[in-house]
């Protein structure tokens, strides 16, 4: 089992996704446990305040390095028995997440994401608490709770007894570094005068091989 911790200022976000479909089925299985802490239940003023002014000046606020450090504390000593653990703080400035990282990320013991909000977080943090930092796309959130819920979602996926058919997970795109998986048609044969190939209709396994194969995208394709 693979545990998983969300570190946030809003968990209510993030629980409903992972409480439904296969996210419930990865739990009910024994694959995944997952875990919400709220970082402003680590704060030590009466306004639970996790933000303030950047020091240099300029526009926005910034996350606190002090109630992310407590948090992650209080995370650790819960998960006492997980040695093999992984820290990821979700960032704009992060490595572009790929299914190679699910693939690698799967094989921890325990995984805790850390979600930013505002302007960005105390640069400490990525220093001091976090192993690496990640990022899914190119584009600025309001928030690291979305790329959590994703890298999360592309993670637990991978793991035995998660999807109904083991293959699911090994004929999909980008599986292959630079692969797009083949077109998929199911019943009806015919809607609105458009068909399924006749090839996927034959029978013949050899051929629709082959026509897979010709229809699955490469990165090439893309340059």
């Amino acid at each position: 089992m693979i545990k998983i911790d969300f570190l946030t200022i809003f968990p209510e976000l993030i629980r409903p996704y992972m409480e439904g479909s296969i996210m419930k089925r990865a739990q009910d299985a024994g694959a995944v446990d997952f875990a919400f802490t709220n970082i402003r239940d680590f704060t030590e003023d009466k306004h639970r305040r996790v933000d303030d002014t950047p020091y240099g000046g300029g526009a926005g606020m910034v996350m606190q390095v002090a109630p992310i450090y407590r948090a992650m504390q209080h995370v650790i000593n819960d998960r006492t028995m997980q040695k093999n653990r992984h820290v990821i703080l979700l960032s704009a400035k992060g490595k572009r997440f790929t299914q190679s990282d699910a693939q690698r990320l799967k094989k921890y013991d325990h995984l805790v994401f850390i979600c930013g909000r505002y302007e960005g977080v105390d640069e400490r943090v990525a220093m001091h608490i976090a192993d690496e930092e990640m990022s899914i796309g190119d584009y600025v959130l309001t928030g690291g709770e979305l790329g959590a819920m994703v890298i999360a979602d592309s993670i637990v996926r991978l793991l035995p007894h998660v999807l109904g058919n083991a293959e699911s997970a090994i004929y999909e795109s980008h599986t292959i570094e630079g692969y797009r998986e083949h077109p998929q048609y199911t019943k009806p044969e015919k809607f609105n005068e458009w068909h399924v190939p006749e090839v996927l209709l034959s029978g013949n396994h050899q051929s629709i091989d082959i026509w897979r194969d010709e229809h699955s995208k490469k990165t090439d394709d893309f340059q």
